[in-house]
This record gives C-alpha cells, sequence and structure tokens, in this order.
C-alpha cells in the first residue's frame, strides 16, 4: 500500500504531509516514505515541518526514520525540525519515549512555521 508524502512550501519552510485520510504506517510502506522524507532534508536550510495529522499509528522504524531526518537538519547550519498535528496515540509514543525533550512539537502547522521566524536556529 503506498501513502502518500506531499511537500509544500510554506515562507521558506518545507512542510511534509504524511497520508491524505486515517494512515497506520507500517513496515510495508515504511521504505518507500522513508526515502521521500529523507530527500527533503537536502534542502539550504533544511527547515522541515512533518505534518502527522493524518497518521494513526506508527511504530518504532518510522521513528527511526524521524530520528534520521533529525540528524540530518540539525546538522545544516540553520537546519530547523518540528513535528505537528500529532494525534493522541502518536503523541503518547513519544512522550514515553521522551522524544517530546527532543523535537519540538506543536499542534498545526501554522504554529511550527511561527515558531521558525519568531526564534533563531539552535546550533
Amino acid at each position: 500500500m503506498s501513502i502518500p508524502v506531499t511537500h509544500r512550501d510554506v515562507e521558506g519552510v518545507q512542510v511534509l504531509v504524511i497520508g491524505i485520510d486515517d494512515v497506520s504506517i507500517s513496515e510495508d510502506a515504511l521504505e518507500e516514505i522513508s526515502q521521500k522524507l529523507l530527500d527533503y532534508t537536502v534542502s539550504i536550510p533544511p527547515q522541515v515541518v512533518v505534518d502527522m495529522q493524518h497518521i494513526d499509528f506508527f511504530g518504532s522504524s518510522f521513528i527511526e526514520t524521524l530520528f534520521r531526518m533529525w540528524n540530518r537538519i540539525k546538522s545544516a547550519e540553520g537546519g530547523r525540525f518540528a513535528l505537528s498535528g500529532l494525534r493522541p496515540y502518536c503523541l503518547e509514543v513519544l512522550q514515553v519515549t521522551n522524544l517530546t525533550s527532543v523535537w519540538p512539537i506543536y499542534p498545526d502547522v501554522d504554529a511550527a512555521v511561527a515558531s521558525f521566524k519568531e526564534s533563531p536556529p539552535q546550533q
């Protein structure tokens, strides 16, 4: 099953939306999604918001993909990374793994993009 990853530029921030309707990211779909997401970490500077509003479930392999993205982005000058639109289960998974203290999480894309504009990137 192919899960679309759409892209739009919002004020210089790359917004990546995973899925269209309710989506569970299975191991079968992960490789394709991972490659699409990682391809967007090469913009200069990489400023990326992953919009997860359509995701009902993901496993540890998807967290690994997010971690790989974050590592690439944070190592680039001016790189920024954030997540938005997390549903309760997905937010709970990130809280239990303590990743909410590592990755900024916003209720929606607008809040995430605004945060990039309000404060300079941390190095």
